[in-house]
């Protein structure tokens, strides 16, 4: 073959070799999921985890933002923990997401998990939620003010939460205590494996009263319910079924706490997957199935994508570090 020959090929290759990268690159870019997505939350039913796993799933398919199923997965124990290690030696696989909220960072920096938030991919973050306080129906306690005046008379009174001890319920409750002029660390914290033991175990007359996500709680107040609220963590009252609801500052104590939720993947999840996911629940934040459910549960949009979510964690990690440390709960 000629010189000039071999010239010709390697004009004709370039333009091909540059055509197979951006090939490449479309492809990347469109990746979608192959099979059935296992979508966890990393508790028993009724927590919530759960309530933002099958909200979600279900919206996605009302909304048909995908051609595969989202299939709810309930993976309980150590507050997330359990969850967490099975998670973790999945690294890579892109069908595998998993809810997640405070205990991501709380759990791991009280030592009841080895694993943190910097094992495992930031999709998004979705919502705020706030904490709630309920006792049953018939409970003596009408303000959130009672309850407390209880529990300093008797400190061995207890209140429920469904995270682990230093956890995201513990931290709420521990906060709003010492607002309302206790010892954060008086308050006799009973851990429950979600909100729904917490629930169960109220009920029964076990507990004084549970603390728990505001969205999960909304479908078991009203008329003819077994439970009450006496107050919630948002600064102004939520909409929807929690309307009625008196926020803690309207009683005098001076406290908020926010949950924010979102998606976390797998370890080392490839970037085409994230960015997938990603664009698909920013999608699915701006559709009517969405806002519906979210007026309804009390939710507030708070969307990030991937890159800023992981930005926020790490915030979170440093801030959180600080409130266990004042409780004696961070690990050394």
């Amino acid at each position: 073959m000629t010189v000039l020959s071999l010239k010709r090929l390697a004009v004709i290759a370039l333009p091909m070799a540059a055509l197979a990268g951006m090939t490449t690159s479309v492809q990347a870019q469109e990746w979608t999921p192959s099979k059935s997505v296992e979508f966890v939350a990393p508790a028993n039913p009724g927590g919530g985890w759960d309530t933002l796993v099958r909200t979600v799933s279900r919206v996605i398919q009302q909304e048909g933002l995908a051609d595969e199923n989202y299939a709810a997965i309930n993976v309980p124990g150590g507050g997330g923990a359990v969850a967490w290690a099975q998670i973790a030696r999945d690294s890579g696989n892109p069908h595998k997401l998993f809810a997640t909220s405070p205990p991501i960072i709380l759990v791991p920096l009280a030592g009841a998990s080895r694993y943190d938030h910097t094992d495992f991919t930031p999709v998004a973050r979705l919502i705020t939620d706030y904490s709630i306080v309920l006792v049953s129906a018939d409970s003596e306690y009408e303000t959130i003010n009672d309850l407390f005046d209880a529990l300093k008379e008797n400190p061995g009174l207890s209140v429920g939460g469904g995270s682990a001890p230093g956890s995201m319920d513990h931290i709420s409750i521990a906060g709003l205590a010492s607002a309302a002029g206790l010892e954060a660390s008086s308050v006799n914290y009973i851990p429950f494996s979600g909100g729904g033991d917490a629930m169960t175990n109220l009920m029964g007359g076990h507990i004084e009263a549970v603390i728990t996500g505001a969205g999960e709680s909304v479908g078991q107040l009203g008329e003819g319910s077994q439970i009450r609220a006496l107050g919630v963590s948002s600064p102004e009252r939520l909409g929807g079924g929690l309307a009625e609801v008196p926020t803690y500052q309207e009683q005098g104590v001076d406290y908020t706490f926010d949950i924010w939720r979102g998606i976390m993947g797998t370890p080392d999840m490839p970037e085409e997957a994230v960015t997938y996911y990603q664009d698909l629940f920013a999608e699915m934040l701006e559709t009517d199935g969405w806002q519906e459910a979210r007026d309804q549960l009390g939710w507030i949009d708070a969307y990030q994508n991937s890159e800023e979510s992981g930005v926020f964690l790490d915030e979170q990690q440093a801030q959180f570090s600080g409130v266990l440390s004042e409780l004696g709960l961070l690990r050394q």
